[in-house]
This record gives C-alpha cells, sequence and structure tokens, in this order.
C-alpha cells in the first residue's frame, strides 16, 4: 500500500510539473487546447493514412533498388521483425521517385531478423558482430552508403507517398540546408514532431505534439534546432566531414541533436519538412532494451551534450520560454500576403510571379502567410505552397482575413495586399489594426489602365465611367500606401506623374532563363499562353480566330495555333472550330516551347507586363507581339521581338521566321538576356527590401 501511495503521489507531482511546464510554453489557451486534445477518443490508426498490417507479408518481398542510387535509406535494427518487415513494405509500395538503396544494419539481433532479411529482394544487409547500437549501426550503414544523400530512417515506420523526395528536393529548394527532417506522425494521425527547440540546459521541445497534423501552422518547411533520427536526410559528403553521428553519444539519445548541432557550427541550416510524413511508432525501437539498460542513456547523454555544447546553449532561449517567443526570436518578423485567390503557377503568369516574390522574402529570413481573400486552400495548394516555406491561412483554420491579423497581429511586420480590389477592402483595416505595419500595395497591373484601354477598344462610355472609378480608387491607395509595385517601367513612370509623392518601385515578373532544348530545325506554328478568364485574353483568342488565323493561313494552310490556357467548354466549342487547337492549361509547357515557331501574344488591351512573352522568352521561343503585349519590357522591335498591329502583319511576321533562321536565333539569344537583364530573382529581390525594410 505504502508503494501505490508513493506512486500516486510522485504522478501528482510529475502532472502538476507538466501543466506548470506547458503553461509556461503554451500559455493556458494552448495547454488547455492539449488536454482537450488528449481527451479525445481516437482509433488507434488513421484510415487517411492507409497504413500496413503489422508484420504481414502476402507475397515476396521485393525492393525496386538500384546499383547506382541517388539516395541511401539506411534502417538500424535490433529485433521486432515485424516492424521492420512493415517497414520495408512500406518503402516497396510507396518506392522513392530516384534510382535508391536499402541497407538494413542488423545490429546482433536476438530474434530471426537477419535470416529473414536475408530473402528480401532488393535489400543490402549489413550485420553487426556485437551489438552496436543505434550510432554504430548508423554509421555502419552510412560507411557502406553508395548515395549522394543518406536518409537514416527508423524501423518503426511507415513511409507514405512522396516522403523521399520532399527531403531530397529540400536541399535544392533552400541552399545552405544540411539536414532535412520528416513530418512524424502517430498511427492514430496525431502530429508527434514538426521539428524541434533546444532550451540553454539542452533539454528540447518537439514542436508541435499531439495537434492536428493538416493544420497549415505545422505544414510549411521552416528552419528548427534538430529533427528527429527516426527519419532524417543528410548529404554523404557532409556526413562524412563531420565524421558521421558522434561515437560519445553511444549507444543512443541525443545523437540527432548533436548532428543538428554540428551542421548548424558549419553554417548550415536544419529544415523541418511537411512534404515528407512518416509514421513513426514512438519507442518500439529500443524497446527491446530495459528500462535500466538504453533508457538511462537519455540522462547520460542529455549532460554530454550540454557539456559539448556549452558555449553555444548559452545563445539558445531559457527554459521555460514560451514557443511563441522562440518563434518570434528566431524570424526577422511576419509578412502576409493578400490575393483574391491561392496562386498556381500552372494557371496564370501572376501565380508564378507571386510565388517567387514569398519564395525571396522566405529566403530572405521572413515568416511569409499567405491569405486567399476567397478563403480557399486545397490540399494540394497548402502542400506546395509548405514545401517553399510559405503558411497558408485558410477556412476552415481561419474564419477570414481580418480574423488572422485579430490574432497575430502582433507579430506583422508588413502586408502585401496584390491587386486593386484586394486592396481597396483591406487597406485602411490593416492601418487601424496594426498601425505599426508597413502596407505595400501591389498592383499587378494598373487596373484602371487596363479598363481605360478596354473601354477605348469597345467604344464603351459606361466602361468609360467605370474605368474612371478605378482610377480614382487605385490612386488613392497608391498614395496612402508605404510602398506600391508595379511590373512595368511604363507603369512607374505614369504613377511618377500622377502621384508625385508615392513610393513605388519596380517589381515585374520574375523568370529563371530556361534556354531552348531544341534548335531551329523543323520548328512551326504558334503557341498562345493564356486563360480566357482575362478579358484581354479572351479578346485575344476571338481575334485569332476570326482574323489573324485566317491571314495566316492564306501564306500556309496547315499552320496551327496552339492555345495553352483554361477555356469554358462552351467557348472550348466554337475556338477550336475555328481553328484554334485548345490544349486548356498545361503543367509542362516544355514540349510546346521545343516545337512550335513562335509564341503569339496579339493582345488589343491590358497592362502591365504580359508573362506570356516573358515565359516564351524564358524558353528562348521567339515573340510575335502586339505594341500593348511589348511595352514596358525594354523590347526593341526586330531585335528582341517582332511587333505586329493588324492580322496581316502577323502572317508576315510568321513568314520572315520560318525563312530566316539567323533572325529567329537572334530573336531567341536576346530574348533570353532579355529576361536575364530586366526579369531576375536579383532585380526583384532589391525592390522587396526597400519596400519592406
Amino acid at each position: 500500500m505504502s508503494n501505490q501511495l508513493s506512486w500516486r503521489y510522485r504522478r501528482f507531482r510529475s502532472l502538476v510539473q507538466r501543466m506548470r511546464t506547458s503553461v509556461a510554453l503554451r500559455g493556458w489557451r494552448g495547454t488547455f487546447a492539449r488536454i482537450s486534445q488528449g481527451l479525445v477518443r481516437r482509433p488507434a490508426e488513421d484510415d487517411s493514412l492507409a497504413l500496413l498490417p503489422l508484420g504481414i507479408v502476402t507475397g515476396p518481398l521485393i525492393l525496386p533498388t538500384s546499383a547506382a542510387p541517388v539516395v541511401s535509406i539506411v534502417i538500424p535494427v535490433y529485433g521486432k521483425l515485424e516492424y521492420t518487415l512493415t517497414c520495408l513494405q512500406s518503402i516497396a509500395a510507396r518506392p522513392p521517385g530516384m534510382a535508391f538503396e536499402v541497407i538494413v544494419v542488423d545490429d546482433a539481433s536476438p530474434d530471426e531478423s537477419a535470416n529473414v532479411l536475408r530473402n528480401v529482394a532488393g535489400l543490402r544487409l549489413l550485420q553487426n558482430e556485437a551489438n552496436l547500437g543505434f550510432v554504430g549501426s548508423c554509421n555502419a550503414g552510412a560507411a557502406a552508403a553508395r548515395g549522394s544523400v543518406l536518409i537514416f530512417l527508423n524501423n518503426d515506420t511507415q513511409v507514405t507517398t512522396g516522403w523521399a523526395e520532399a527531403l531530397v528536393q529540400t536541399f535544392e529548394l533552400f541552399p545552405g540546408t544540411g539536414v532535412a527532417g520528416s513530418q512524424l506522425v502517430y498511427p492514430d494521425g496525431r502530429l508527434q514532431e514538426a521539428g524541434a527547440w533546444v532550451f540553454s540546459d539542452a533539454s528540447a521541445w518537439n514542436i508541435g505534439r499531439f495537434a492536428q497534423r493538416n493544420d497549415p501552422a505545422y505544414r510549411y518547411a521552416r528552419e528548427v534546432d534538430y529533427v528527429s533520427g527516426a527519419s532524417l536526410a543528410i548529404p554523404a559528403d557532409l556526413f562524412n566531414d563531420i565524421g558521421g553521428f558522434d561515437p560519445a553519444f553511444a549507444p543512443g539519445y541525443y545523437e540527432d541533436t548533436d548532428l543538428a548541432f554540428a551542421v548548424r557550427s558549419r553554417g548550415y541550416a536544419v529544415r523541418y519538412v511537411p512534404g515528407s510524413v512518416v509514421v513513426h511508432a514512438e519507442g518500439i525501437s529500443s524497446a527491446a532494451a530495459p528500462e535500466s539498460g538504453m533508457k538511462r542513456f537519455q540522462a547520460i547523454n542529455l549532460h554530454k551534450l550540454a557539456d559539448k555544447w556549452s558555449e553555444v546553449l548559452v545563445r539558445q532561449p531559457l527554459p521555460g520560454t514560451p514557443l511563441a517567443t522562440i518563434d518570434r526570436q528566431r524570424r526577422r518578423g511576419t509578412v502576409l500576403v493578400v490575393d483574391i485567390s491561392t496562386p498556381d503557377a500552372s494557371r496564370d503568369s501572376g501565380s508564378v510571379r507571386l510565388i517567387a516574390m514569398m519564395r525571396l522574402l522566405v529566403a530572405e529570413g521572413w515568416h511569409v502567410v499567405f491569405a486567399p481573400d476567397d478563403g480557399r486552400a486545397s490540399e494540394r495548394d497548402i502542400t506546395a505552397l509548405g514545401s517553399l516555406g510559405v503558411e497558408v491561412a485558410a477556412r476552415p483554420w481561419h474564419a477570414s482575413v481580418p480574423a488572422w491579423i485579430g490574432a497575430h497581429g502582433d507579430d506583422l511586420h508588413a502586408v502585401v495586399l496584390c491587386r486593386h480590389p484586394v486592396a481597396m477592402q483591406y487597406a485602411s483595416f490593416v492601418r487601424k489594426q496594426v498601425p505599426g505595419a508597413k502596407i505595400i500595395f501591389d498592383t499587378v497591373d494598373l487596373h484602371f489602365l487596363r479598363e481605360e484601354r478596354a473601354a477605348e477598344q469597345a467604344a464603351s462610355a459606361s466602361l468609360s465611367r467605370h474605368a474612371q472609378t478605378t482610377r480614382r480608387q487605385e490612386l488613392d491607395l497608391i498614395a496612402s500606401s508605404d510602398a506600391t509595385f508595379v511590373v512595368s517601367a511604363f507603369e512607374r513612370d505614369l504613377l511618377t506623374s500622377l502621384v508625385p509623392s508615392a513610393h513605388v518601385l519596380l517589381l515585374s515578373n520574375i523568370h529563371e532563363a530556361v534556354g531552348r532544348t531544341k534548335g531551329y530545325a523543323g520548328r512551326r506554328d504558334l503557341l498562345f499562353i493564356g486563360g480566357h478568364g482575362h478579358p484581354p485574353n479572351a479578346d485575344a483568342m476571338q481575334w485569332m480566330a476570326g482574323d489573324i488565323l485566317p491571314a495566316l493561313r492564306r501564306i500556309d494552310p496547315s499552320i496551327r495555333i496552339f492555345v495553352a490556357g483554361d477555356v469554358p467548354d462552351d467557348v472550348k466549342a466554337s475556338l477550336s472550330s475555328a481553328g484554334l487547337d485548345m490544349l486548356g492549361r498545361i503543367d509542362d509547357l516544355e514540349p510546346l516551347m521545343a516545337q512550335c515557331l513562335a509564341s503569339i501574344a496579339p493582345l488589343r488591351f491590358g497592362a502591365g507586363v504580359k508573362g506570356k512573352v516573358n515565359m516564351a522568352m524564358s524558353h528562348g521561343l521567339p515573340v510575335i507581339g502586339s505594341p500593348v503585349a511589348t511595352e514596358g519590357m525594354q523590347l526593341a522591335n526586330g531585335v528582341d521581338v517582332l511587333v505586329a498591329h493588324a492580322p496581316d502583319d502577323y502572317a508576315m511576321a510568321y513568314r520572315r521566321l520560318a525563312s530566316d533562321e539567323a533572325l529567329w536565333l537572334a530573336l531567341s539569344a536576346h530574348g533570353l538576356e532579355n529576361i536575364r537583364n530586366h526579369f531576375s530573382a536579383n532585380a526583384a529581390r532589391d525592390a522587396l527590401r526597400q519596400a519592406i525594410t
């Protein structure tokens, strides 16, 4: 009885201490939310994770591995054969999308692991003569690895589709990353870890533990202090240069934290990767060791870590520092970006530009939150932006943009409001709610200028009156904003004369000079890039179908115009019957860029810089465009682009290109140079810095 009373007392003291720690770190609201999560009854497994049954192998287990791998997956095992087999089955069912190998290091298992695993096709099995523990087994597997990237994986895990690709891609998306770690989740679907913070006494806190794994707050890539060795990727050269996991932490515990500190001491970042989801039955891999054996190394190795990195740890947060404070300390501040809808790079050039802008802000150390005005963001949207380090604030997680600002305004440094309709809604609200935040109006293009030109094209008095209203509103916004982005030098100069006091910055389209993959020979036909939902594009499609294509076919009856972009079915049918090849939205334009003779941009009204022109030039594809399509882009007719006014001009321009290889090559080269000089990330970065800092 006395033992039970003693246990109950110790348990009570432990619960009180945990409550105090939670309140200090999370606050009362976060603590109550955490308690509520624990009270929710959950099934043992989350069906959406599609977990495999433990230890059941229904047929031959074959891993589609390669003798020349890019990735080496190293799995240390000590018994628990049923978990190892299930882990390997999950890899076989969801293999990496690049050449890979799987190395299992059997650490003198007490069961039949080695004998059974010898029969797994495609597996490289290493056997330790004596038990080396997690550290020794991982180092042995790394020494035998042939891939350029190592992924250490616990045997009590199951991987999900795309888990390895997301880890490897992180080293490309975020240059300077030294370690990438997965989002670890429990079999019941709760979040286990989204990276971790380390305090000055070497203790740590797993970010997001027991939260909902699909909460966008935990679905964007970010720098952390360390990631768990349960699923950890590192370039092989860096791992070997560091000397692998430090043997001082053998047999295990804190070796992953030590590795992260070693990587960060060399100037590399440790990054959490939410797109890499791995289910982890936490504790199973070390459960074979008795409590008095393996578990005692937690306390021992904590002291080793504290001693080894004492000079670094003094710069870490004090124990009990609230998590929100740590978040604020680790980033420059938050930049909120609001647009009409979630950007999609396959949909329009404005999305390409906005995504590139947000990537530049993330690279500058800002915490970037994107909020769609319509409140909608698909799972695909959240995953895509999250992989770039951008958090998404949308329903159902946030009721509205004002609601998000009300909850997170304290950390808000700047708000970028994209397009006139969005800025009209939120500019004054932001100024009153968060007076210290900078308001940046991103025009995308000057709406009033586009509307004025549309009114002139249609000879419409009502459109003209509407354009004048937009002009007054837009100019007022520009005058009251801390900075305004425009996409062309023409628009910048226009605003300088209309609003002399405004801080107007040129931040044009952002493109990589991809270059051409195919030469001149064999090319024919024309490519139009753009969706029908944008009025200038809709007008251009009708003009191409009614007048330009007939003029082209008078010189070559077989000429085709391919249209790559969203078009309603009823409109698509009418345009197709008129001779246009309606392809719909195309995710990869490269095959068309390599096939067509030129890109066509017959826009009769509009404003800003035209992404369709940039996109073609970035691939080295010459452009035949109208004066509206080519204005403000530092393009010279006959040098960088061919400018056409009437349908017959487009036909003559096509004929010139079809018969003059030297002209085609010159336009291709000059277009690429134009992209490098005027539409690079460096130019955009300078404008962002001026506006935000």
